[in-house]
């Protein structure tokens, strides 16, 4: 059963849109509240949920709603912040968000909002894609996702039950860690792979364009992510550089031993090191249908 009495999602793009529809079909009787800087952006989410509430200011979106997700990218959500701590709240308001970064945000956040005994609580939904934008939302994009939260020693457990609630009942499967942990998780198995994906990009095609039409599933399963926003990544990258750094310069050292195993026609070396690959590639468990 939800405990929410009304959902409020500032500045829906594809998450926040997907966490529109997913809430709308799971929460059919829950307000919806919506606020975006542009009006087009709430419309559009309009044309799609019709009965949810179009809300002029950040304040206007706080009226009587439990749980506010804040999707907007990271370096904006202080401001959005200052904005909810600012506003006239329930006191059992929970402030989440959905950010690929937890220790700049977290470290932002809940100075401004605990100050103001609001609760905040980071979320990162594992389910994002190279789409962008309302247009791209889907309401089953959370189903059988991770969703990472990153409580603290101070987070009601009241507060942290209701939040792993509302993700279980949207289809994610929940985890909990540290603002630390989630960033060096995220550096290996989300930031790295999307650099990568630009690097063999920009190494297969940047100098010669020609293989394109020769590009298959491999390639296109492969370079998939850098079709992303780059304006969107290089915030993630920045926020995170710390944790990427250190992945890059392990990424880095394989590259380099992999270039001196080819030089010296070291088949063994070879095999071995694509072999310790494949078992790490197969222990991952395999996306739901």
């Amino acid at each position: 059963m939800n405990q929410e009495s009304g959902i409020a999602i500032l500045a829906p793009g594809l998450l926040g849109g997907s966490l529109a529809l997913a809430a709308r079909k799971r929460f059919p009787l829950i307000p919806i509240r919506i606020w975006a800087r542009r009006a087009e952006a709430v419309a559009e989410v309009q044309q799609r949920i019709p009965s949810a509430i179009g809300c002029e200011s950040i304040a206007e979106c706080m009226r009587d709603v439990s749980l506010a997700i804040l999707c907007m990218p990271v370096q904006h959500m202080p401001e959005a912040a200052e904005q909810i701590a600012a506003a006239a709240v329930r006191p059992d308001l929970i402030v989440t968000d959905v950010g690929s970064v937890k220790g700049s945000v977290v470290a932002a956040l809940e100075p401004i909002l605990s100050a103001k005994g609001i609760t905040f609580i980071g979320s990162h939904p594992m389910a994002g894609s190279h789409t962008t934008g309302m247009a791209n939302a889907r309401a089953d994009l959370f189903q059988h996702a991770a969703c990472l939260l990153t409580p603290n020693d101070k987070t009601p457990s009241a507060a942290l039950e209701r939040l792993r609630a509302f993700w279980t009942a949207l289809g994610c499967r929940v985890l909990e860690m540290s603002p630390a942990q989630h960033d060096h998780h995220v550096a290996r198995i989300s930031h790295l792979p999307h650099v990568m994906a630009a690097l063999t990009t920009l190494a297969a095609l940047k100098s010669d364009s020609s293989p394109i039409p020769c590009a298959a599933g491999g390639f296109r399963d492969t370079t998939r992510v850098a079709a992303g926003d780059p304006a969107m990544w290089t915030g993630i990258l920045h926020d995170n550089r710390q944790e990427v750094l250190a992945a890059l310069r392990d990424a880095s050292s394989y590259l380099r031993e992999l270039i001196e195993i080819i030089e010296s026609e070291d088949l063994q070396r070879l095999q071995c090191l694509l072999a310790d690959a494949k078992h790490l590639r197969d222990l991952v468990p395999p996306a739901a249908l």
